[in-house]
């Protein structure tokens, strides 16, 4: 009878301590929320346009100092907090002297990562968001840190009226302390870095994160607008991998689950990044939902022996299960070789036209697609401030027409359609302010 009455008594204590605890972390997550709530507001915080960012002196101000525990882990420390404390490697972070001036419209957030010899491809892509935008456009430069110079430098010798038409900051890669040498072998150095750019970038509502190998061909803030179309449940949005499945490779070799009929494509990426931080997310780990900084390490660690593409691949399995979660954009935003190599597969640029181009495998820098190759050094090599009509259209159709040997020249007729449009549009509006 003793044996039992101490049996009970330990459970007893037992049952007391793990409530007590369960409380105690149970009031600090509603405080954060609170905290959270106070500082910006819940309507703003449940729409998908943009929460901004505010001055790097306000950021400065403002930053305080916080243990970090293993019970209180970088994404759970209050935004008055900066990454510097951290589990985060330390984010260098730099602001242009030539910022935009503050607006009450703050124009399209865009993020892009670089690692090892991007840095002229990236600089390219950034060339032409600027060229077509005409509305203000914030860049953030996640670069390794012996690019940081070279990045400030070329962009600081950008013409002054070029300058005063986006911000820019650039931060250093960084991971989690903990796993950071796996996550940044995953698939490409640094690629993985775009799935902690919410628990990075905590300030920022929503965000476009675009691979180095992209152009715009019209306007950042065409893309942007796709925010719009959200309903309640998007929180984010990509293009099909595939639209041909006889061609697809997720339907025909994944080991892993994946999106829709033939998967996603992360290489331009929409967010609305507010709620992908509140969001709990389905997985097929736990029944547990679990939020966005809980479910990665997790995921993978289950797949990483069955996945290809790295941090895509685990995009592709989190949407999978989570499919009411996003918005599928068509082909035209995210036009790849993919999409005419074996003829022209994607039906709405057919109708419509090119609207980003996505040079991946390499395709701006060798002789497999040299249609895409010429887009890109017809961008690359045009001088600021020359007639767009003049020295980057008609050099391009030029080259164009020498690129119909292969499918993807026989289709390059629109990859300039909506180019000429961008171009008439930027240069009537020269026209009405001189």
């Amino acid at each position: 009878m003793r044996c039992y009455l101490h049996a009970f008594l330990l459970c007893m204590v037992f049952t007391f301590f793990s409530l007590l605890y369960v409380f105690n972390q149970l009031a600090s997550t509603l405080e954060d929320r609170d905290r959270s709530s106070h500082d910006t507001g819940n309507l703003l915080r449940k729409m998908p346009g943009l929460a901004g960012r505010r001055d790097r002196e306000e950021t400065l101000d403002r930053c305080k100092s916080l243990s970090v525990s293993y019970w209180n882990p970088y994404w759970r420390l209050p935004a008055d907090v900066c990454g510097v404390n951290c589990l985060l490697e330390p984010s260098f972070r730099e602001r242009s002297g030539s910022a935009v001036k503050e607006r009450s419209d703050e124009g399209s957030h865009l993020a892009v990562v670089a690692c090892g010899p991007r840095l002229e491809e990236t600089l390219t892509m950034l060339k032409s968001a600027v060229l077509f935008s005409k509305k203000p456009l914030n860049f953030y430069i996640f670069a390794e840190d012996n690019l940081h110079d070279s990045f400030r430098n070329a962009l600081d010798s950008w013409p002054r009226t070029i300058q005063k038409k986006f911000n820019f900051t650039i931060y250093s890669i960084s991971f989690p302390r903990d796993n950071a040498n796996e996550w940044k072998k995953l698939f490409k150095p640094c690629a993985s870095q775009r799935l902690f750019l919410p628990l990075i970038l905590k300030e920022v509502d929503s965000l476009l994160y675009v691979d180095t190998d992209i152009l715009f061909l019209q306007p950042v803030e065409e893309i942007w607008a796709l925010l719009t179309r959200f309903n309640a449940s998007h929180l984010a949005a990509m293009a099909p991998e595939h639209e041909e499945p006889r061609i697809g490779w997720y339907n025909r070799f994944a080991r892993h689950p994946y999106y829709g009929k033939t998967g996603i494509n992360s290489g331009v990426m929409l967010m609305n990044m507010t709620r992908l931080r509140e969001k709990f997310f389905k997985n097929d780990m736990t029944t547990v939902a679990l939020r966005w900084e809980e479910i990665l390490m997790p995921l993978l660690q289950k797949y990483k022996l069955n996945i290809t593409w790295g941090d895509q691949d685990l995009l592709n399995i989190i949407f999978h299960q989570n499919p009411e979660s996003l918005y599928v954009f068509p082909c035209q935003w995210n036009y790849r070789p993919d999409h005419c190599i074996y003829g022209s597969n994607c039906q709405q640029a057919d109708q419509e036209g090119v609207f980003i181009l996505h040079g991946n495998r390499g395709v701006y820098h060798d002789n497999k697609q040299p249609a895409f190759r010429a887009v890109y050094e017809a961008i690359q090599k045009y001088p600021f401030g020359e007639n767009m009509e003049t020295s980057l259209l008609q050099p391009l159709e030029a080259v164009l027409q020498t690129t119909t040997h292969t499918y993807c020249g026989r289709s390059s007729h629109l990859f300039t359609k909506r180019l000429k449009q961008s171009i008439m549009s930027v240069q009537q509006d020269a026209t009405q302010r001189g």
